[in-house]
């Protein structure tokens, strides 16, 4: 016999009224969590999701049959997973107050994607399988403009979450040189996030050039433990600095987001001076609720200042000079302007 499914239930987020179904339904089997509770969770930190979120487009990570070991996500190649991103919006079934912004992908479609402005729109993606937050780094009022440069410090085989935080401190100390202010968080499994608000002056493709130049800068000052290489197999034991996620449509899990990990984990902002002690598998549905009531959201200070990008882009133009150009872009962008060739080093064609 089949089992009986929970009734639907409507819960009052800051006066909407949200519609939760399948409460009971298991997301994470381990530790026992269920659909109710990721929403419950999203609710407890709600100052800070909203923070991440608010006024951007926003692609939903959606795990509808919830996570489980030999799961996957959808791909180009294999539109056959359990889970997928889905960046526009559900043509049936959306509440009239849940608000959109249309935003144009590097092939030149468009899409009408989720901008929350209030905690229900959380609320209401969540029921939705949705798992993981992935905003853009703009704001509806100019989405051509970035008002953040995310630094990704991505462990590569053989190294870990310790030597992504080594490699967080000396970017610390860089950011300090320019007068910036950095907001670390973890990013839910191994690596290192590190988000820097800036004036919303400059495109995608300058910004994207800025990180190059930070990531170059990082590589220079820690020989052997930092790379820009995009390519796998030219980075050994690195830190990769992945310039890439400031590319238009490519986007990070937020702040706070859950990650589809057996354990339920969370990217959680932490303190610069506790980044060295954190062991990220604390980090967790189960444990971030009771950590943000007793720290508050520790991004708070996030959109206090906007910084100046000149200084890095200044940094790019000399490394050009002196023969560092622009990097490739992924595989599944048009040729962009000023891109070198985006063929592996192992398969290209030697010279006669």
């Amino acid at each position: 016999m089949a089992p009986t499914k929970s009734p639907a239930v409507e819960i009052d987020v800051a006066g909407r009224p949200v519609r939760i179904t399948s409460g009971d339904r298991i997301v994470f089997a381990e530790p026992g969590i269920t659909k109710q509770d990721v929403v419950e969770y999203y609710l407890a930190v709600g100052d800070g999701i909203l923070r991440a979120l608010r006024e951007r487009p926003v692609t939903l990570e959606r795990w509808p049959k919830g996570v489980r070991e030999g799961m996957k996500r959808a791909t180009r190649s294999d539109p056959h997973g359990d889970a997928f991103y889905q960046k526009r919006v559900p043509a049936k079934g959306v509440p009239d107050w849940i608000e959109t912004v249309e935003i144009a992908f590097p092939s030149g479609r468009t899409a009408d994607e989720l901008c929350p402005t209030e905690l229900a729109a959380v609320a209401w993606a969540a029921n939705l399988g949705t798992i993981t937050f992935h905003p853009w780094p703009v704001r509806r009022a100019d989405v051509d403009h970035p008002d953040e440069m995310r630094i990704d410090l991505d462990p590569q085989p053989g190294t870990d979450f310790a030597d992504a935080v080594e490699v967080a401190g000396v970017a610390r100390e860089y950011l300090a040189e320019l007068g910036w202010r950095g907001f670390p968080k973890t990013s839910g499994n191994r690596g290192v996030h590190i988000y820097v608000r800036l004036e919303p002056r400059w495109d995608f493709t300058q910004v994207r050039h800025a990180a190059i130049a930070f990531g170059r800068e990082l590589e220079r000052r820690m020989p052997g433990k930092v790379t820009t290489n995009w390519w796998k197999e030219e980075r050994g034991e690195t830190i990769f600095v992945d310039y890439n996620q400031n590319a238009r449509d490519r986007t990070i899990a937020s702040a706070y987001s859950i990650r589809p990990l057996a354990h339920a984990p969370v990217s959680a902002p932490v303190t610069w001076d506790e980044l060295p002690d954190v062991d990220p598998r604390d980090l967790t549905v189960r444990t971030m609720p009771a950590r943000f009531a007793a720290l508050g959201d520790l991004h708070a200070e996030i959109d206090d200042v906007a910084h100046d990008l000149t200084p890095l882009l200044e940094l790019f133009a000399a490394q050009e000079k002196e023969g560092l150009g622009d990097m490739p872009y992924p595989p599944e962008y048009p040729k962009m302007p000023g891109e070198p060739s985006r063929v592996q080093p192992s398969r290209a064609r030697k010279p006669d």
